[in-house]
């Protein structure tokens, strides 16, 4: 092995464009000779980012499989790879260590690797009413969840795991819009934002480009990445909800828009993005065990502009036709 690194890709989602940032981003690591992406072949090969890998990651080897398959082995993950082996893994598509995310741990252990990371979710806290926010890496987990049993049978196996927690991701090749849009498709059509409580909860939101960079910094200090295993992966710039309306307001030039407050409690959440109450992380243990530096070399306020003309409008959501029928429930009951 001299620095091959092998991304394990799910077929879409919330982490749908991190396989490809993260190839972008390693492509430019010392460390790194070589990038394979393991492919779930569930994905849809028209949208982005998979329609763009030949021609934006020239030099990445890119390998489909089955990865719902339950009854992958070790075996059946060597001979899709051809019999290579991989110094460095990225696994982010396992759910839990059954099927394809069992055989791709046995196989990495095989491989002998300098570095096993797992990109997991801050999904996975369950903050009691003693948490403080933001979230530590100490903030208690979902135990039964299929990412903590992933993690245990990693580590009891003896791979070099860490495991990184993102949260909110938007940014350029995405795979899902929902975050940023829901306020967009609102805003530019004259319709109320019912918002949850009273609008001062505090969201964080991060560019899949510094998702990835994070992902990629154990390169920068394996033996403390290895050592302190969990870390938090998001932004240290923290927004209300109503903040991000309004950024969106001023983005799409609409000065005159309604948000309505309302107990998300006695109502439900309708089709809000975000969970009704505060739920975000610290990054402060990535920016100080693996040299990180900024938790945020984009943010919301600097990047609105474009994922509104560039993504937004260029979808042609600007023109859909959208379902506010969950609104109209939740405003008509006030």
């Amino acid at each position: 092995m001299a620095g091959e690194a092998l991304i394990v890709q799910n077929k879409g989602g919330g982490h749908g464009e991190l396989g490809y940032q993260l190839a972008k981003t390693l492509q430019n690591q010392e460390q790194i000779t070589s990038v394979t992406i393991l492919q779930d072949d569930a994905c849809d090969g028209t949208k982005e980012p998979f329609k763009s890998y030949s021609a934006d990651l020239p030099g990445v080897k890119v390998v489909k499989a089955s990865l719902s398959d339950e009854d992958m082995t070790a075996d059946d993950v060597n001979s899709l790879l051809g019999g290579d082996t991989f110094e460095y893994v990225w696994d982010n598509a396992s759910k839990g260590p059954v099927g394809s995310g069992k055989a791709i741990c046995d196989a990495a252990k095989s491989w002998n690797p300098k570095l096993f990371a797992y990109v997991s979710s801050a999904g996975m806290y369950q903050p009691t009413d003693d948490t403080v926010f933001p979230m530590a890496e100490t903030t208690p987990i979902k135990e039964s969840a299929g990412q903590a049993q992933f993690e245990a049978y990693a580590a009891e196996i003896g791979l070099p795991l860490v495991t990184f927690r993102p949260q909110y991701i938007y940014g350029p090749k995405a795979n899902k819009y929902s975050y940023i849009d829901w306020y967009f498709d609102r805003i530019c059509r004259g319709e109320p934002l019912p918002i949850p409580g009273d609008g001062t909860q505090i969201v964080s939101l991060t560019n899949s480009e510094d998702v990835a960079f994070m992902l990629a910094s154990p390169l920068n200090n394996e033996t403390a990445a290895v050592e302190q295993r969990y870390f938090n992966c998001g932004t240290d710039i923290q927004l209300s909800y109503d903040d991000v309306a309004k950024l969106c307001a001023q983005v799409a030039g609409v000065e005159d828009y309604t948000i309505v407050h309302y107990d998300a409690a006695k109502l439900g959440k309708g089709t809000f993005p975000f969970r009704p109450a505060n739920f975000y992380v610290a990054p402060d243990k990535i920016k100080e065990y693996l040299t990180y530096g900024s938790a945020a070399e984009h943010t919301v306020r600097g990047d609105l502009s474009e994922f509104y003309f560039e993504n937004y409008k260029a979808r042609g959501s600007l023109d859909k036709d959208v379902d506010f029928s969950k609104d109209k429930e939740i405003l008509d009951a006030l």
